[in-house]
Order: structure tokens, then C-alpha cells, then sequence
């Protein structure tokens, strides 16, 4: 076993001044067998991280998708050392917050005008309220992970402090099922937006995004589309190019400044000019060390095959794990969703989280960072792959061999990873 006793004491240490320990829900203990896992990471380059207690991993986490070429790019790195020469945040814009726009409107195929915010919340709850200011009305349509704003987390379990009177203008929907939400559009006429994910685990269905985009044209409600993962990262304008469909709104973030915190929302210019009366407004939109990062990042995956490439090693990674799954016919572990974004589903009934926690422990003692999904970077090689393969080859067998005499749990060594809530 891989020593993590740096990583334990930090976390004793963090849990008394930081709620949960950690930032941020999906890189806290929650997701990791805490004492067979590393809680805490040192350094990064290229597809490799290191951990507090010196150990080398090759991460298939990468930031959860924000980092998309690799860390410590020497481009991205050496653009943003020079800006930071010059400064980082100033008393009037800067010009860079113009030409990154310039690119957005360039690229997608909806945007007609920009505004940048550092998360994805930002930008998500930034468009809701841009559709209720142009519409007038109230309630939204949800399908989808969008942040942790009231208006949305207030629709999840994770509910504790939203008031009731929130809670009742939000309603989700399912993906691929266009008539649950003609029924909430039934049930709710006052319906300002239709907030979603144009594609999760699931590749759309023939007809469903056309399907709610007709909708939103019929009812008047204002079509969002949420691409703070799937832009710059499924295809460069985003999934609204990939799959045909153009939204009112889209917002962006996650792998367009290559781990620099950075997002937008763009959109047509009827509705984003409406930023100039609601608020929506920040110190850092314009920070600059991030503007110039997704300046650089943007640009090089423009004028290169880099997404092409992590789409390729992506599937590459897919076959070699489902040849080991038909070849020892393991029927509880399958991987869905893009090429670029698998997203691990364990179908174990009851013992689901047991599987997923023995799973990822196995494959952490062997090198390998993952926690539920494969965020693929493009320095990820198919070396790389070849690697995790064999992981997985050694950490599912063992899994099956236990499974089968039913002794699965003896082989938890560290504590049982435990659900945030369910989103896709």
C-alpha cells in the first residue's frame, strides 16, 4: 500500500478551519477512499500529479476537466508569466477581455456578445437571470448539473438553506424524454428558461434538442444551453455545433483557460444587452493571468488537432477497457458518454458505492487518479492509456474474483466513498 500519512494529517488539519476540508464537493475525502487514497496534491505536469506524500499519479481527473492541455503547458504558462509582468487586474478594462470575446463570438455559434465570471455558477445563475429579465416571467426548466445557486441546488437533495419560495420556480426534466418537459411547460406558463446540458452521460436522441428548441421558440421561454464542460472540449464552437442546435444563451468555463478560473456567458444580442440593466458585475471578470491563459489555450487548439487527438486516445481508453470487460464478461462496470469525457457506471444494486470506492482505491495503489469519470487532457498519450488499461485490467479482475466468492468487502482497505447527490 501507497503511504498517504502526509495527506491524513493534512486532512485532520484542514477539517478544522474548512468546511468538509476542501473547496469543493468532488475533490474532497467524499470521493476517495479516505485512508487507501491521496487527499491532498503537491504538484502537476503534463498528465502526472503528485501527491503531499511524494507518490506519482497519472490523473484522469485533471481538475475536473478545467485543465485541457496538460499542466504546466509551456504556452499557456509562458503567456501568462509575461502578462504577469504587466499586471493582473486594473482599475479600467483591459484589452484583453476584448479580444477574448472577440474570439468567443468568432467561434459559437449563438454569441453575439460576451461577459466573463470565474466559475460556472457565475455565468449559469448570469443567464437565468438575463432570461427572466427578457421574458418577464419567473419559473425554469432544468436538466443537468448547473452549480450551487439557489435556483438551481434548491431542485437536488442538497436543498438545506434554500427557502421554499425558490425552490417552487425551479422543475427538472429528463434528458432524452422532450415530453416531460411539455408537461412542465403545461403545468407552468410562466416559464422564463430552459436550462440544460446538451449532453451528459447520453448522446442526444434523434429530434430531442430540435425538439426543445421548437418548444422554446412556441412558448417564448429562453433556451440555455450549459457548456461550461462540453465547450472546448466535445467539439471548439461547442455541443450547440456538434449537434446542430443553436441556444438563446450559452455558457462556458471548465477547459477554455487550461485550469485558470475563467467562464462566460454569450449569447444574442437582444437578451445579453440586458446585462446593462440587471446586475451582474465583479472585481475579477477581467483578470487578466486568466483572459491571456484562455487566450493561448483557445487559440492552440484552433490552429491544432488537439482536440482530435484527446478524442482519439479517449476512445482508444474505451475499447481497452470494454475488451477486458467482454473478455471476462463483467457485466456491473461499463463506460458512457463522450469520447473525451467518459463517466464510470457501476450497476452493483445495493453495493454500488462499495464497487466504485474498491475500484478506485485499486486503481490509486497502482498509479492511476480517477474518481468516477475519464477527464482526458492532450497530454494524455496513448502510452498513458496503455498503462491505465492494465490497471484496470488487474483492479476489475480482482473486483469479479471477489465478487463471485462474495467477499467484496475484505478488499476495502480505506473508508467508503459517499454520494454528494445524484445529477446525470
Amino acid at each position: 500500500m501507497k503511504s498517504f500519512k502526509e495527506s491524513n494529517n493534512l486532512l485532520e488539519r484542514s477539517l478544522e478551519i474548512i468546511p468538509l476540508g476542501s473547496q469543493t464537493f468532488s475533490k474532497s475525502h467524499y470521493s476517495l477512499p479516505r485512508g487507501a487514497a491521496p487527499l491532498f496534491l503537491e504538484k502537476g505536469r503534463g498528465t502526472y500529479v503528485v501527491d503531499v506524500d511524494g507518490n506519482e499519479y497519472i490523473d484522469l481527473v485533471n481538475g475536473l476537466l478545467c485543465v485541457s492541455l496538460g499542466y504546466c503547458d509551456e504556452g499557456v504558462n509562458k503567456a501568462i508569466s509575461e502578462q504577469l509582468d504587466n499586471g493582473i487586474s486594473f482599475s479600467l478594462p483591459h484589452k484583453l477581455e476584448v479580444e477574448v470575446a472577440e474570439l468567443l463570438v468568432e467561434l459559437i455559434p449563438c454569441a453575439e456578445m460576451v461577459r466573463f465570471g470565474k466559475n460556472g455558477t457565475d455565468v449559469t445563475s448570469a443567464a437565468i437571470r438575463l432570461a427572466r429579465a427578457y421574458t418577464g416571467k419567473n419559473h425554469v426548466a432544468i436538466c443537468g448539473y448547473h452549480g450551487w445557486q439557489d435556483w438551481y441546488i434548491g431542485s437536488t437533495t442538497r436543498d438545506l438553506g434554500v427557502p421554499e419560495s425558490v425552490k417552487s420556480l425551479s422543475h427538472t426534466f429528463e434528458y432524452n424524454n422532450l415530453n416531460s418537459l411539455r408537461v412542465l411547460f403545461e403545468e407552468h406558463k410562466d416559464m422564463a428558461a430552459v436550462i440544460m446540458e446538451p449532453m451528459g452521460a447520453m448522446y442526444p436522441e434523434p429530434g430531442f434538442l430540435e425538439g426543445v428548441r421548437e418548444l422554446c421558440n412556441e412558448k417564448g421561454a429562453v433556451l440555455i444551453f450549459d457548456e461550461i464542460i462540453t465547450g472546448f472540449r466535445f467539439q471548439l464552437n461547442g455541443a450547440q455545433t456538434l449537434f446542430g442546435v443553436t441556444p438563446d444563451l450559452a455558457t462556458f468555463g471548465k477547459g477554455m483557460a487550461n485550469g485558470m478560473p475563467l467562464s462566460a456567458v454569450v449569447g444574442k444580442r437582444k437578451i445579453m444587452k440586458l446585462m446593462e440593466d440587471i446586475f451582474f458585475s465583479g472585481t475579477f471578470g477581467g483578470e487578466t493571468l486568466s483572459l491571456i491563459a484562455a487566450k493561448e489555450t483557445i487559440l492552440r487548439m484552433k490552429n491544432n488537432e488537439i482536440l482530435p487527438a484527446i478524442h482519439e486516445v479517449g476512445k482508444y481508453l474505451e475499447n481497452g477497457v470494454n475488451k477486458i470487460i467482454e473478455d471476462n464478461d463483467i457485466n456491473w462496470f461499463r463506460l458512457v458518454g463522450h469520447d473525451s469525457w467518459k463517466i464510470l457506471v457501476i450497476d452493483a444494486n445495493e453495493k454500488t458505492q462499495l464497487y466504485k470506492s474498491i475500484l478506485i482505491q485499486e486503481m490509486i495503489q497502482q498509479g492511476i487518479l480517477v474518481i468516477g469519470s475519464h477527464n482526458i487532457s492532450y497530454a494524455f498519450k496513448k502510452n498513458h492509456a496503455d498503462i491505465v488499461i492494465d490497471a484496470y485490467r488487474k483492479s476489475l479482475l480482482k473486483i469479479e474474483k471477489a465478487r463471485k466468492v462474495g467477499c467484496e468487502k475484505d478488499l476495502l482497505v480505506g473508508d467508503m466513498i459517499k454520494p454528494v447527490f445524484k445529477v446525470r
